[in-house]
């Protein structure tokens, strides 16, 4: 994803905070698993100095927080302040924001990270323990190898999948959240010569609790800009056409900028144009939820107005 926010090149603190993360106690490791529609928030660009979490009123109606990004060589941006907060401090507010109905959920990679040379089990493994270690409730794998899936056939969908797979093995299913983040076309059948999310889908498809799908940085074709490109008509990776090239329809959380300045490549559709799209997704049997990066931008003013009366009371 498009990050606003400080380079991810680190300083010795950055990977101190990452060496010094403490255990978390077994009973702190019950995960927040939000049930129906999903409401993401990812929140990478800096609060302020210190502020590693979106304070609970201004995100109210988002039912998952997504901290970036956790890279293969240590937390980055949000995350690093995360991994910095004593343990007792995070437990703290793990159970504030989860009795709020919120989960805490860290991405990983993100737009400047390219992990596919390295060992996916050794990466997931990684992973998992910086989630059991951090009081977290799942992670989110943002994969962003654009160049090697049109290039290496097969070989970032094969990724993938050992990740997903190994992920699984620490993270249980129903006891954590797994989530990936790909873009829309990855869902094209044509898209990639080795499937893209269609194999990844087939292979672990299972193992993913939902995918907060990329509808942006994708123009000018499909765009994604208007109702139609979003849900009907987009090439083959659109909601409905991606459900009819066999993915759970109520896995395919749609993904949408807070504002323009949170992407480079457009997308953006106003929340209350983009709510008379959810309605009519809603209304010919969606319903699994809307994805937004990024906060401060998309705030709870954002999801009540892109939401409206689509979800029910």
């Amino acid at each position: 994803m498009f990050s606003t926010s400080f380079s991810r090149l680190f300083t010795l603190c950055s990977a101190l905070a990452s060496l010094s993360v403490g255990y978390a106690a077994p009973h702190a490791r019950r995960a927040q698993i939000p049930s129906g529609p999903k409401f993401v928030v990812y929140t990478d660009a800096a609060i302020d100095s210190t502020t590693v979490l979106p304070p609970l009123e201004q995100i109210a109606g988002f039912n998952v927080v997504n901290m970036a990004f956790l890279l293969t060589s240590g937390p980055a941006d949000q995350v690093a302040k995360w991994a910095a907060l004593p343990a007792d401090q995070r437990q703290q507010l793990k159970q504030q924001y989860n009795s709020a109905g919120v989960s805490l959920v860290v991405s990983a990679f993100g737009e400047t990270e390219h992990p596919t040379s390295q060992d996916p089990a050794t990466v997931a493994n990684s992973l998992a323990q910086f989630v059991l270690n951090t009081d977290l409730d799942g992670i989110d794998i943002d994969y962003e190898e654009f160049e090697l899936v049109v290039q290496q056939p097969g070989v970032g969908e094969a990724w993938l999948t050992t990740l997903t797979q190994t992920l699984r093995q620490q993270l249980p299913q129903g006891q954590f959240i797994l989530s990936h983040a790909p873009v829309g076309p990855w869902f094209q059948p044509t898209f990639c010569p080795g499937g893209c999310y269609i194999t990844v889908d087939k292979n672990v498809g299972s193992l993913i609790d939902w995918y907060n799908i990329q509808f942006y940085n994708q123009s000018p074709s499909p765009g994604y800009e208007d109702c139609n490109t979003l849900l009907n008509s987009a090439g083959g990776s659109s909601i409905f056409e991606i459900k009819a090239n066999g993915v759970d329809v109520n896995k395919l959380v749609i993904g949408k900028p807070g504002t323009t300045a949170d992407i480079t490549n457009g997308g953006f559709i106003d929340p209350a144009t983009l709510n008379t799209c959810i309605q009519q997704a809603v209304s010919n049997g969606w319903n699994a939820g809307v994805m937004a990066f990024q906060f401060p931008h998309a705030d709870t003013t954002w999801i009540s107005t892109v939401k409206g009366n689509a979800f029910g009371a």
